[in-house]
Parts: C-alpha cells; structure tokens; sequence
C-alpha cells in the first residue's frame, strides 16, 4: 500500500512539474495612429475581408472604450496603453514637457547614440517613462527569455509600447531614409534589417509618415523582424508591438474626411490583412493574441463642420501666450511669465515668481479666473488643485489622471466642443487633437486570435484596460503602475461589471 501511495505521489509530482502555463506563443499590440472608434464602421463597407472585417468578425471588439486622462496626444497613449496607466504614474506627460524648466522630449536621451545613423534621431531611449510595460513583465516571468520588439516610424511610438527590457526598438530616420535604433538596445542594426534597409531604402529627407507607403513600410518591417527574429517559434512567448504613423500625419494635414484620409485606411487595411495572414502562416492561426487600439482620435475639420451649421473653431496657442503674457504683466510687472504652452498646458517660470516674491498661487489664480471669462474656453483649472475644482466629474478625474506634479505644468484647460489648436483659415482641412471630448477619446479596442471568442461590448472600458486583459490572460504580473481592470469578456467570463 506504502509503495502504490510512493508511486501515486512521485506521478503527480512529475505531472505538476512537467505542465506548463498555458500561453500564446506571440503577443501583438498594434497602434494606429489618431484611428478614430467609428473608422471602424465608417468605413465598413470598403473594408476587405482579411483586416478590419476579419477583426470583427473573428475578434471581440470593446465598443466604448475611453481614454481616461488629458491631454490625449501620441507619446501619452502609447505609453498608457502598454503600462496600463496614466501620465500620473508613468510620467509621460506628453510629447514634450518641462522637466525642471527644461524643455524635454519624451523619448530623448543623452547618454545614447544613434545606431544605423549620426543624426540626432537616434539619441532616444525609454528613459524618461517611469513604469513597466506588458513586455518588461513578460520578459521578467520568462526569466527575460521572451523577445520583445517595438516598430514604427515614430520613435516615441516604437520605443515607449516596447519599454525597457526590449530586445530592439526601430523607427524611422527621415535623415538617412531607412530604420534606425538607438545604443540604449544594441551597438549595431541585425544584418537582416541593414537589408531590408538597402532594399527599402528612400531618398534622404523625404519624411514617409505623410504618406501610404509609411503603412506599407511599417508592416513590411514588421513582418521582417517576425520572421528573423523567428518571434512565436521558441518555448516562451514573445512579443511584437507595431504602431502605424501615416495615418496621423495625413489626419493632421487632411482631416477626417476626404480621399486622403480614406486612402490611407485602405492602405491599412490592405496590409493589416496581409500581416494576419502571415501570422497564421509563421506562428500558427490560434497561436497568437492580437489587439488593436488607437492612441487618440481627432475632431472633424471646422470648416467641414460649420459648412454643415454645426459648431466649431481654430485656435491659436502661440496667440494665446503672447495674451495671457500681457495680462499677466500689467498684473504682477513681470514679463514672460508663461514660458511655454504645450498640448493645452501652461508652464509658468517658477525661478522669476521665486525671485521676484510674487505668489505662484495668485499668479495661477488669476490666470485661472482669466481663461475661465473667456467663452473659447469650456474650463481651465491649476493643475494641482484639480481634485477640488468645480469641473464635471469625467473631465476632472481626466485631468488628475493627466497630471504628473513635476512635468504636467500648472494650468490645463480644456477648448468648447470641436474647437482645437488650429489657426482658423477657411482654406485649412487639417484637424487636430489633445480633448476630453469623444472624437479625441474614444478609441477602438480589438482583440483577435489565442482564446479570444466572437463577440463585443458596450459596457465601459479604458484605454488602459488592454494591458490588464494582456497580462491576466498570460498568468502574469501586470505592469508595475497599472491602474486598469482586466476586460473579463475577452477572457471569456461573465460575470463582469463596472
């Protein structure tokens, strides 16, 4: 009896030592960029079968998901949607910032070089970003066994979704015409992308996140690192975040509406298509966890909207400085007291309040109280009494989750509906972004492939819920400042409230 008990026991143990979690071989966090929810269904009907279609048909699709911070710009919703948190936590309080009065680019860093070219481009790290991502934590549960690798044509959006312990981030040099990286992931590019850089190679100085190609470019690229680096192939899984540019900057110049914009949705849709088919091929169709999301949307054009009486305005935020500069002048006699103003947040210089005695919380007061007259505005709060502000409760906990005390400034304001920081031209079909409101904040959220069922939702989610949802389904920690809630119907549990 003693013995059929020994043996019982040692044939468990060795079957409690032989499982494994049950994992996906690859992760793939795609971006694009300034991709509205409703493109989604806007543009249905010309969608092939293979991208977005096949997306929705196969994928679970989060319907009302929402940005949860101000303001919504680029290198803020990459780095939320991979640390499943908000400028608070993470820091990355925008594109660019002050940083001690200093002026500061998310990505930038000194102490690198570039790699693959001698441009000031390469100089870029994930230095400044102060959480983990979904990547950091997978390579940390795979005792850093996992690869994991960020493309785009934007550094800050290769570098910031990959984070720290990435293998290889690449982006675009306009400079040199092909993808760089930086000494902070390697001394040298991999053979294989100094040839796809020689084949791929464009005419220096051509910037190619205007154009379609910068889709195709992006894809190509990526679906190059996926078959050398043979991402999905080993024991563990890796992970491949990819974020999509062009459609950003043909938005900016284009607007949301028009052939420009509708083109380069076909171009990503055509090429999102071939990249899911080459997934199925390398790593195996059910083998792979897929989702899509976008950093921020962007509000329709003033001129389209007022030829259709609905309305909405430019604005100019160079012209608001040298306003608020004079006001506060012949208030307090001090000159430039706003150094900068950057996606809707002033920045005043502390060391000439300090030396001159004034009060840094009358000059804000006042400032407040100012842009709170003025009818452009719909609120504008000090940024670090925002909690206590009479501001509707969405926008201000937005504002709260936006404000990091030594990087977010010291006055936010928000614009009135459709109103964005664009010179009012009746020639001008650009349009922007940055808002609490819809058009800037609802984003799409896809998920496809390993465990994934039919389906979507309408019950709230947040942007920041992605890495949440990523990281339960893997069985592992998620990221280290992460404030969202796995998205229980992906996973395929019911029992979900909010």
């Amino acid at each position: 009896m003693k013995k059929l008990f020994m043996g019982a026991l040692f044939l468990l143990m060795t079957l409690c030592a032989s499982a494994k979690i049950d994992r996906p071989k690859l992760v793939v966090g795609i971006v694009v960029d300034q991709m509205r929810w409703d493109y989604l269904y806007y543009y249905y009907d010309q969608y092939g079968e293979g991208g977005i279609k096949r997306l929705l048909s196969e994928g679970f699709s989060c319907e009302n998901n929402m940005i949860p911070y101000l303001p919504t710009i680029t290198a803020v919703g990459h780095a939320s949607i991979f640390t499943g948190t908000t400028p608070a936590l993470h820091g990355i309080a925008g594109n660019s910032y002050l940083l001690n009065g200093k002026f500061t680019y998310c990505v930038a860093d000194s102490t690198v070089h570039g790699v693959g070219t001698n441009s000031k481009a390469g100089k870029m790290s994930p230095r400044n970003m102060l959480a983990s991502t979904i990547g950091d934590e997978l390579k940390i549960a795979t005792d850093f066994k996992s690869k994991v690798i960020g493309i785009a044509l934007k550094d800050r959006a290769a570098i910031l979704p990959a984070g720290h312990s990435a293998n290889a981030a690449y982006w675009y040099d306009s400079s040199v015409g092909h993808f760089i990286t930086s000494s902070y992931y390697m001394d040298r590019l991999p053979d294989y992308v100094e040839q796809f850089n020689q084949r791929y190679q464009t005419t220096p100085g051509k910037d190619m996140k205007p154009t379609n190609e910068g889709v195709d470019l992006t894809f190509k690229m990526a679906e190059t690192v996926l078959d050398h680096e043979k991402m999905g192939q080993g024991d563990v899984t890796d992970m491949l975040t990819i974020s999509v540019s062009s459609t950003d900057a043909i938005g900016h110049a284009f607007g949301t509406r028009g052939k420009e914009n509708k083109e380069v949705f076909m171009e990503l849709d055509k090429n999102l298509a071939r990249f899911l088919a080459t997934l199925d091929q390398k790593v195996g169709k059910g083998n792979y966890l897929l989702f899509l999301t976008a950093d921020h949307g962007a509000a329709h054009n003033y001129n389209y909207l007022r030829n259709h009486k609905i309305p909405a305005g430019g604005f100019n935020d160079d012209a608001l400085k040298k306003e608020l500069n004079r006001y506060l002048e012949s208030k307090f006699q001090l000159p430039n007291l706003i150094t900068a103003i950057l996606d809707y947040r002033l920045y005043l210089d502390h060391q000439a309040i300090g030396r001159s005695g004034k009060s840094l919380e009358e000059i804000k007061t006042t400032l407040v109280n100012y842009l709170n007259q003025d009818e452009r505005f719909g609120f504008a709060v000090d940024f670090a009494k925002a909690a206590q502000s009479s501001v509707p409760q969405l926008i201000r906990e937005r504002i709260v989750n936006g404000y990091h005390p030594r990087r977010s400034g010291d006055v936010i304001y928000t614009l009135r509906p459709n109103y964005y920081d664009y010179l009012d031209k009746p020639e001008e079909r650009g349009t922007s972004h940055g808002e609490w409101n819809p058009y800037d904040s609802h984003i799409p959220l896809v998920f496809m492939g390993w465990h994934v069922q039919h389906g979507e939702t309408s019950v709230p989610t947040k942007m920041i819920d992605a890495a949440a949802t990523v990281c339960a389904m893997l069985h592992i920690q998620m990221p280290n400042a992460s404030i969202g809630d796995a998205i229980l119907p992906v996973m395929n549990q019911t029992n979900y409230t909010k």
